[in-house]
């Protein structure tokens, strides 16, 4: 009998948001290796909130969020940095540097106090160079990049960082259909060929749709998860937007503006 693969990350009764305010509570998923999941919703419906929370960055008002089967209460965050690696909006403050520069910062956590890189760690950041189609920009200083550029950058370096859990915020922003597309379909290609566990919030549902392995839905109630098609069957897709501004079309998978 075939064995089951651990789940890399389970969030139950997750309660998120800042001191005594919640932004969502009764937030319950989990992922295993290989799997690509795209959390969509509407705007401040909690979709940073909730990805910074995993990550440690701020603190869970209550429930549990296990990693490997461990409260990431109790790993001590040299450790964390080695399971999970996270790509934020905001703009890296080190523009200065090169891309290769800014790649094998992703190394960190694995070399010693002077930062000295081994040839395995190289070997990741080369990986990581060919895979998000950056060698050509290797020696470019990240200020001289395209926001395409960069955050193809940004994602390399968590590649570089070489966790089994990949955290990702708005991934897709201020980017042009064609580098949307690109950027997700690098991330599923890294999920399904290098068995990374790949959460990613986005405005982009469409595309989430036809791209991610499974969905969270964050709708203020009922938070459904599972994969694309089992959400479009359970209608769920429908209550994201006004009715009488928007429709969701279950045979296509998108939305059609009511005029």
């Amino acid at each position: 009998m075939e064995k089951q693969a651990q789940n890399i990350l389970s969030v139950s009764e997750l309660a998120i948001g800042y001191g005594t305010k919640k932004v969502a509570e009764h937030i319950n998923f989990s992922l295993k290796p290989g799997i690509l999941c795209g959390v969509v919703g509407v705007n401040g419906i909690g979709k940073s909130t909730l990805l910074r929370t995993l990550a440690r960055f701020q603190p869970m008002l209550s429930g549990k969020i296990e990693l490997k089967g461990q409260s990431t209460k109790q790993i001590p965050p040299e450790k964390l940095a080695k399971e999970l690696s996270v790509v934020l909006t905001e703009s890296p403050a080190s523009k200065n540097l090169t891309v290769e520069e800014l790649i094998a910062l992703g190394r960190q956590p694995y070399t010693n106090w002077l930062g000295t890189l081994t040839s395995q760690d190289k070997k990741y950041i080369n990986e990581s160079l060919d895979a998000f189609l950056l060698n050509d920009l290797r020696h470019k200083k990240c200020h001289e990049l395209s926001d395409g550029q960069l955050q193809r950058v940004l994602i390399a370096r968590a590649m570089a960082q070489d966790t089994p859990l990949i955290l990702l915020d708005e991934p897709t922003t201020h980017l042009d259909l064609y580098h949307k597309v690109q950027i997700l379909k690098l991330l599923r290609e890294l999920a399904h060929y290098q068995q990374k566990t790949i959460l990613f919030s986005t405005h982009e549902i469409e595309l989430a749709i036809q791209l991610c392995d499974t969905m969270l839905i964050l709708d203020g109630k009922n938070h459904p998860f599972g994969g694309p098609c089992q959400l479009i069957e359970q209608q769920h897709f429908d209550g994201l937007f006004p009715s009488e501004m928007v429709q969701f079309d279950p045979q296509t998978g998108t939305f059609k503006v009511n005029k």
